[in-house]
């Protein structure tokens, strides 16, 4: 008789949090730039003519955004107080949850943070939806680790 294999379902992506080093921020509703990308040297060897052979260069990594209802002005300050010559770099990591919240299964950490862009809400008084405000951060290396 053939024997099944255990079922492993893939990780849900709406159950994280963020984590800074000194910085108590509330939940965000939306992370993305979590990427990183290896640059790729081609090089055309004498000769060979049915392909051109490639090698990997210098891995980068995409800027993270991160999207909240405002709901105080921490994130403003860390951006403005760059923009008056203090730069605070902060590490920091982000968690997804297991589907009830109980366990981490995934932490995803940056190093050596700062603000690159803050972006405030569209306001429109015909409407009635949540004043959201956009962080974007440069970081010098992201890890997944556990």
């Amino acid at each position: 008789m053939a024997e099944t294999a255990g079922r492993s379902d893939p990780f849900l992506a709406f159950r994280y949090e963020v984590q800074f080093d000194d910085l108590a921020v509330a939940g965000f509703s939306e992370v993305s730039g979590l990427m990183l990308e290896t640059e790729v040297q081609e090089h055309a060897e004498g000769g060979l003519n049915t392909h051109v052979r490639k090698f990997p260069g210098r891995t980068k990594q995409v800027n993270l955004v991160f999207k909240r209802g405002i709901v105080g002005r921490e994130l403003w300050q860390w951006f403005w107080d760059q923009t008056q010559g203090v730069v605070r770099r902060r590490s920091g990591s982000i968690v997804v949850k297991d589907p009830a919240g109980a366990e981490d299964v995934l932490t995803f950490q940056f190093r050596d943070a700062f603000p690159a862009k803050w972006q405030g809400p569209e306001l429109n008084a015909g409407q009635s939806t949540v004043a959201v405000e956009t962080l974007e951060l440069c970081h010098e290396g992201l890890e997944l680790v556990g």
